[in-house]
């Protein structure tokens, strides 16, 4: 059985979880997994979180094709046992590759083939916005695919870097306005 902290945080993680676009029931047995010492089987899920055992298999597969569990077999036990990456880096860069793949490749996709099928003069301002939009995604996705191939250490020294500037400039959460040169 969970402790209060352990309990809190799964219920907490199942209500954001569904703000995240996944269920809440998807939330909270990744949370449970998670804060597991061990991996876990879905007896085990069904147990600690009073789940119907048909729910704790379809979230358990729902999170194997996010790639944020992990699939173990302990010896002399036939059951499958789930577990979560050790590393909290991989879970994060699991987490916003699978976004990308699932929300934004999928735009990018369309806005592309919406402006090569669009005759020439037809609805300029609409296209021009898509093109403003594409290229914009186009940026970040290059941005996220350069900071991807990082290794861990190196992103993380290059975050804890722009934080630092950000704090060093006095900028952090004001917009400073332009001045025109004198002259």
């Amino acid at each position: 059985m969970p402790s209060q902290i352990q309990q809190e945080f799964v219920l907490h993680f199942g209500e954001m979880g569904s703000r995240w676009g996944i269920n809440r029931t998807v939330g909270q047995i990744y949370a449970l997994l998670f804060l597991s010492e061990r991996p876990l089987c879905a007896d085990d899920i069904v147990e600690a979180l009073r789940f119907s055992r048909s729910n704790v298999s379809m979230g358990l597969k729902e999170l194997q094709a996010w790639n944020l569990v992990r699939l173990r077999h302990l010896p002399d036990d036939r059951r499958d046992f789930f577990t979560t990456p050790d590393d909290m880096w991989a879970i994060v860069r699991t987490l916003i590759a699978e976004r990308k793949k699932r929300e934004i490749d999928p735009t990018l996709t369309k806005l592309r083939e919406l402006e090569m099928q669009s005759p020439e003069g037809s609805d300029d301002y609409a296209l021009n916005r898509m093109g403003e939009l594409r290229e914009m995604i186009e940026a970040m996705t290059g941005f996220y695919d350069e900071m991807n191939k990082l290794e861990t250490e190196r992103l993380v020294a290059l975050l804890k870097m722009g934080s630092k500037l950000t704090k060093i400039a006095g900028t952090a959460g004001r917009v400073l306005p332009l001045r025109k040169s004198k002259g």
